[in-house]
């Protein structure tokens, strides 16, 4: 079995079961036996659920689901300006086979699925297992976490070039049956975008349930239609041989094969969602779609568009929909459009997640997060974000307005992030021990494929590529300027913050007046005095009668079990220190984690019964002539900082128990 990296993450101390409330001071209290020593729980492998296999269809592929509305026409078109040429049809073809099953079939569904990190993954999840969440800025692994930020990053990019993409192919339809109305492609585009972001607000459970249904139909027309295709001219399956691609790229000159290439790429792109939802679905589900329906359907379709063009080479306007018989076509461009809503719906659904996520590293400052659904954690809103990547993914359609012009803005966010993704996984595997030769030889090959297909994508900078870059920038920038900020405030808290020892010591020569009632001290690390307690004791010579600093950390895990969620440390007879640990995949609630104190580490109950919860409120100031980051990144800091959700909203604590103690701090 490979070594778990995160044996050391998780200190714990000498508890002892049934320790009393009495307990000597400094001493770690529990009421239960310690589980520091254990692994996590592991579920059984158990029976394959059908349910999970039909869930991936919608939500796992759809957006590489949709890619044969767009991804084959825009190689060919690529490699024949204009021309359906026998030789690069063929071409074409047998490039996007050997692409889906090297890139995604073999690097992603056999091997990328490997690195886990206790069932998650995703990029925020290699970064958690590399440990570079707290690596100092210029060192080895502070250059790894900018890397895997910027990484993180390319999904906010892919996330708004994807709905646009999607639904913009699938509405061209309408130009196959009805020319007539090409002017009409893109209101209806923006109309049913529009649509997709104003009922996020309303949760994806009602979506998600078609979700499954709608995508196996969906596939199944794929692979009825490619055969259809196939029949009419078989010749397309001299494509199975690679040789065919290799012969067409190396004699049709450097430009064009590039240009193939970069636009072949397109029908992978999705395939990174393998990675990115590993956690909902697990991966035999992930894998048995894949290979079962997924890859089989997608390879027949592509072959079934490369038959019809060897047929009818005037077909390159649209080959997807010339597959369909004429009477077919308005109820294809119906499905191609749920099924290309249903792919949207789901990249904005991993936005969310993945912001949920950032947040909880510490990579992005608190944001408002809307629950959707009481029995499913994952179903969340986060309505700053759909705001902002639906202003990104309509100002796309209208800027490109076809889906030809969109594909060049498309590709080179995925290929970048493929890349990050095979550096970060041979990390990974080094971590874990596998022999270095072996890692460096089976990474380096798709390292280099992904190279290869990033610079192919990287000539499209100037026909749209910059837009899903400058996404990247601006995200980037924010999430590195908020992790350096938070350093600098935590480097002023340590100067600033009083130690245990000298505190009890200030309270014994000058005793305050004790408020009746319980109150908790909300705190960032887990030793000291917390700012806003001493500067309240300064300013009241009081404090509540029992007393808690509470300090609520994000593991480098998704779940940490309950019963080791609290820590309780007794550091005088009316004071307590807890604190709470949660996975990155979890929600941190103040109450319910001091309720789990009391269950299972005997923090007495009287210190939690209508509890105060008392908040700092620090303003930040951008100093000019300090070293700390450039003035105009310390300005950005202090308005995340001032438009952030609040503490205790965001640590669920109701807003009539919390009372903020303000700070200004200088950057």
């Amino acid at each position: 079995p490979r070594p778990d990296p995160r044996s050391s993450m998780r200190q714990r101390g000498p508890g002892r079961p049934g320790v009393p409330a009495e307990a000597p001071v400094g001493q770690l209290v529990t009421a239960d036996e310690d589980t520091a020593s254990k692994p996590a729980a592991q579920e059984p492998a158990g029976r394959l659920k059908p349910a999970l296999v039909l869930g991936a269809l919608g939500v796992v592929y759809g957006d590489i689901g949709t890619s044969p509305l767009y991804a084959f026409k825009e190689a060919v078109r690529a490699a024949g300006h204009g021309q359906a040429e026998p030789a690069a049809v063929v071409g074409a073809v047998s490039l996007i086979l050997w692409a889906l099953l090297v890139v995604v079939s073999l690097k992603y569904a056999v091997l990328i699925l490997r690195a886990d990190n206790h069932g998650e993954g995703g990029i925020v999840a290699m970064l958690a297992l590399l440990g570079a969440r707290h690596a100092e800025p210029r060192s080895r692994a502070g250059l790894l976490l900018v890397v895997g930020l910027v990484g993180a990053a390319l999904l906010y990019g892919d996330g708004a070039i994807t709905p646009a993409i999607s639904v913009l192919s699938a509405v061209e339809g309408l130009k196959v049956e009805a020319p007539g109305l090409a002017r009409a492609v893109v209101p209806i585009t923006l109309v049913i975008l529009v649509g997709l972001f104003v009922i996020q607000s309303k949760g994806a459970a009602f979506i998600g349930r078609i979700f499954g249904p709608v995508m196996l139909v969906w596939f199944a027309v794929l692979a009825l239609l490619g055969i259809g295709g196939i029949l009419h001219a078989p010749q397309i399956l001299a494509a199975l041989n690679p040789l065919k691609a290799v012969e067409f790229l190396t004699h049709a000159g450097w430009h064009v094969s590039f240009a193939m290439i970069g636009a072949a790429f397109l029908a992978v792109t999705g395939g990174e969602a393998m990675y990115a939802d590993l956690g909902h679905f697990g991966a035999r589900p992930i894998r048995l779609a894949w290979f079962g329906l997924v890859l089989p359907a997608l390879v027949i379709n592509y072959f079934g568009q490369g038959a019809v063009l060897l047929a009818e080479p005037d077909a390159i306007e649209n080959p997807f929909y010339h597959l369909a018989p004429d009477w077919a076509h308005y109820p294809l461009i119906g499905l191609a459009t749920l099924a290309t809503v249903i792919a949207s719906q789901a990249i904005i659904s991993g936005v969310f997640s993945l912001t949920q996520q950032a947040i909880q590293l510490g990579f992005l400052p608190f944001i408002r997060i809307v629950h959707t659904a009481r029995d499913a954690q994952g179903q969340i809103y986060v309505p700053a974000v759909n705001w902002l990547l639906a202003a990104a993914t309509l100002s796309a359609v209208l800027i490109f307005e076809t889906s030809d012009a969109l594909a060049g803005a498309y590709g080179i966010a995925v290929s970048l992030l493929m890349a990050i993704t095979t550096l970060l996984a041979a990390l990974i595997a080094r971590r874990w021990g596998f022999n270095p030769l072996l890692v460096l030889a089976v990474n380096g090959v798709f390292l280099l494929i992904d190279l290869v297909f990033l610079a192919a994508n990287s000539v499209k900078v100037f026909e749209g590529g910059w837009y899903p870059l400058v996404l990247t920038a601006i995200v980037a920038v924010t999430m590195l300027t908020w992790l350096q900020g938070t350093r600098l405030i935590e480097a002023h808290r340590v100067g600033a913050r009083q130690d245990e020892g000298a505190f009890l010591a200030a309270l014994q020569a000058q005793p305050p007046i004790r408020l009746p009632g319980a109150g908790a001290f909300l705190s960032a690390a887990t030793k000291g005095i917390p700012l806003h307690m001493t500067r309240f004791l300064e300013r009241s010579h009081a404090l509540p009668a029992r007393c808690t600093i509470v300090t609520a950390l994000y593991e480098e895990m998704p779940v940490v079990p309950e019963s080791e969620r609290a820590e309780v440390t007794r550091i005088a007879p009316d004071l307590y220190r807890v604190t709470l640990r949660y996975g990155f995949m979890e929600d941190a609630s103040i109450p319910d984690g001091l309720a789990c104190a009391v269950a299972h580490r005997g923090l007495p109950a009287d210190f939690v019964e209508d509890v105060t919860v008392f908040v700092g409120h620090e303003t930040v100031i951008p100093k000019r002539d300090h070293r700390g980051m450039a003035a105009w990144r310390e300005t950005l800091f202090a308005f995340m900082m001032r438009n952030g959700e609040r503490t205790g909203a965001f640590f669920c604590v109701p807003a009539r128990q919390v009372v903020e103690v303000g700070t200004e701090i200088e950057i």
